[in-house]
């Protein structure tokens, strides 16, 4: 029978993103980051991360992807990002294990604190994720038909901000909320991603989450399912 993998003590947790590439290892309180990009492939990603990293130690790396991912894979190469990503070994860039989640799952798993949570991610695009009594359940919701033949992320990503303005974004924004609530009947939605300081009120039935819970959540990857959803509730979140 083989043994269970050692639980890594030090992790690296790495946040891609359209404008920088932020990372933080465990035992740190400061955050480091570079500027990404359109033209960031995944070796210079890598290559930039080494750079601020030094000096730093650590035996394994989460990585939050802007892209779809399967098993573990980026499905495509970014959308804001350049070319190189599908079919990168990272595992052997690092050389460590790694594990390589959509980023809006990492900041997801940050957020949680029990039960049924949606997560979404207002930003450049639109981020998705939900989280069931621990089990992250990736979601591709952005590009879901909304109004007018565009989708959910042409109406509350950057895009529609700025086309739309503040006001008519806002209500769009508490509209499709109460849309994906009646839909997947979530217990609470966490809105996370830059643009959510554009709210003036929140949406009914949600809650803000923070940039910095993607750090959490890079952290939690490592553990079981279960292990976070106790540690959650048993430093007081709420549950269902």
């Amino acid at each position: 029978m083989e043994a269970s993998p050692k639980k890594p003590e030090k992790i690296l947790v790495i946040d891609v993103g359209g404008t920088h590439v932020k990372v933080l290892v465990t035992g740190q309180r400061e955050p480091r980051k570079f500027v990404s990009g359109p033209k960031l492939t995944a070796s210079e990603m890598v290559k930039g991360v080494k750079k601020i990293t030094s000096g730093w130690k650590y035996d394994a790396v989460s990585i939050g992807y802007p892209g779809p991912v399967i098993s573990g894979k980026p499905l495509h190469d970014p959308a804001n990002l350049g070319k190189g990503w599908v079919g990168f070994n990272f595992q052997k860039a690092f050389g460590c294990p790694v594990k390589l989640v959509n980023d809006a799952e990492m900041q997801a798993l940050g957020s949680y604190h029990g039960g049924r949570m949606l997560f979404l991610g207002l930003g450049t695009g639109l981020g998705s994720a939900m989280i069931v009594e621990g089990i992250p359940q990736p979601m591709e919701l952005a590009h879901l038909p909304y109004r007018k033949g565009k989708t959910y992320e042409d109406y509350l990503g950057l895009r529609g901000l700025r086309r739309l303005g503040k006001k008519k974004w806002r209500k769009r924004v508490e509209d499709v909320v109460n849309r994906l609530y009646a839909a997947l009947e979530p217990d609470y939605i966490v809105l996370g991603g830059g643009n959510v300081k554009e709210l003036k009120t929140l949406p009914p039935k949600t809650e803000p989450g923070a940039n910095e819970n993607a750090f959490v959540g890079g952290f939690r990857l490592w553990k079981p399912a279960a292990e976070t959803l106790r540690s959650r509730v048993s430093a007081g979140g709420k549950k269902g």
